[in-house]
């Protein structure tokens, strides 16, 4: 005569299957590719954008004062500029006043 106890077989592989779903739901939250990576992965992109932006207007402002200090095209203002900052020169009919 068998017994209407339930057998050991169920239990484990229940225990199993929801072991292995605790797993896979924490490593979907946490691990290297899940959601919270993901968000830290956006953030960290939207931040590198934006210094890329940053240092691409530098370097177009750059490119800009070198062009004008080409042999090609020759900015006076600049140059002037440039002289006086640089190499301290003056005009001789101005004052300096320290």
């Amino acid at each position: 005569m068998r017994s209407t106890r339930p057998g050991f077989g169920p239990l484990v592989f229940f225990a199993t299957a929801f072991a292995l779903s605790a797993y896979f739901t924490f490593a979907a939250v946490q691990g290297d590719y899940g959601l919270f990576r993901r968000v830290e992965v956006a953030a960290e992109a939207d931040s590198l954008r934006k210094t890329l932006d940053r240092l691409q207007s530098e370097i177009d402002v750059t490119e800009n004062l070198t062009r004008r200090l080409s042999d090609e095209y020759l900015d006076l203002d600049l140059l002037d500029e440039q002289a006086r900052s640089v190499l301290g020169l003056l005009r001789a009919d101005e004052i300096v006043i320290r």
